[in-house]
């Protein structure tokens, strides 16, 4: 069986899908219809930059799904399952025929907003924690949480070892002291502009709604296993409900190949910039078949 898989945010490079924009008649109609939707040159902010722009929350995660869900209709790849990280998901969600294209780019622009005001509104911090259980680092973010009186919560499972924790900045740089003195391996602080999948979202989360709510969500064509629930659906308004959940929840990304793979999933193929999926499949399932399309 074959998974497909769509990168979240963190994959953003300048310069991303020019080549595919200058060869491909349909990357090209996709790029110059989202920047005619969106009013403004997302097309331009992804190939010249500058870097510090392209990073912002708000232009980051459209050019994300862009990138990915205009690659993905060029490919004849016919998956059988398929997933997305975080913003990911709304790409899995197009390419299952859950989300219209159109109306998926305006919750991706929507929701990368959302998330940027609601890291300036209530600001916060993300770090990585490497080279620890995952119950270790549940109990540390219980337990840093205790003593700042503010919420740290791991937000994104991404493999046997790897997670990235988000909440309140005191909280998460205690979180991250504590994590050092018990071993860790390595635990910094990552260059984010918001506490993501924490209870600091909720702001977002009433926004996005609102618009959520507004769209015709279709039953998919094949199984997309949600953030979420790390299980898969193919059910219109489990599907809606979930990529609303996903925003102030955890990422349960090794929970979600680990069921892949239980159910007979071998084959795993990224669509969109970057390779970071790729790693996180290695080193969640031996023996996987991997490769990748950006």
């Amino acid at each position: 069986m074959k998974a497909i898989l769509f990168p979240g945010q963190g994959s953003q490079t300048v310069g991303m899908a020019k080549a595919h924009y200058e060869e491909s008649a349909a990357v090209k109609e996709m790029f110059d219809q989202a920047d005619e939707m969106l009013g403004y040159s997302l097309t331009g902010i992804m190939f010249e930059g500058p870097d510090e722009k392209l990073m912002q929350t708000q232009y980051t995660q459209p050019a994300i799904f862009l990138h990915s869900a205009a690659l993905y209709k060029t490919l004849n790849l016919k998956p059988d399952v398929t997933a997305g990280h975080s913003l990911g998901e709304f790409t899995a969600l197009v390419a299952a025929g859950s989300l219209h294209f159109k109306e998926a780019l305006e919750l991706v622009a929507l929701r990368g907003k959302l998330m940027q005001e609601a890291g300036e509104v209530n600001p916060g911090s993300m770090a990585a924690i490497i080279g620890m259980d995952d119950s270790v680092v549940d109990e540390i973010c219980k337990e840093a949480s205790d003593i700042i009186k503010k919420p740290v919560v791991a937000a994104n499972y991404n493999c046997p070892g790897q997670l990235v924790i988000s909440g309140d900045t005191k909280a998460v740089d205690k979180a991250v002291e504590l994590a050092k003195e018990r071993g860790c391996r390595i635990a910094k602080k990552l260059p984010v502009s918001g506490a993501f999948h924490s209870p600091l979202m909720e702001s977002a989360l009433d926004g996005l709604k609102e618009k959520v709510e507004q769209v015709q969500f279709s039953d998919a064509t094949f199984p997309v296993y949600s953030n979420y629930t790390a299980k898969p659906s193919t059910d219109a308004a489990t599907l809606k409900e979930n990529i609303l959940l996903q925003l102030t929840n955890p990422v349960r990304w090794t929970d979600t190949l680990k069921n892949m793979a239980d159910s007979g999933v071998n084959d795993f193929i990224e669509v969109g910039p970057g390779k970071v999926l790729q790693g996180l499949v290695k080193r969640t399932i031996s023996n996987a078949n991997i490769s990748g399309y950006e």
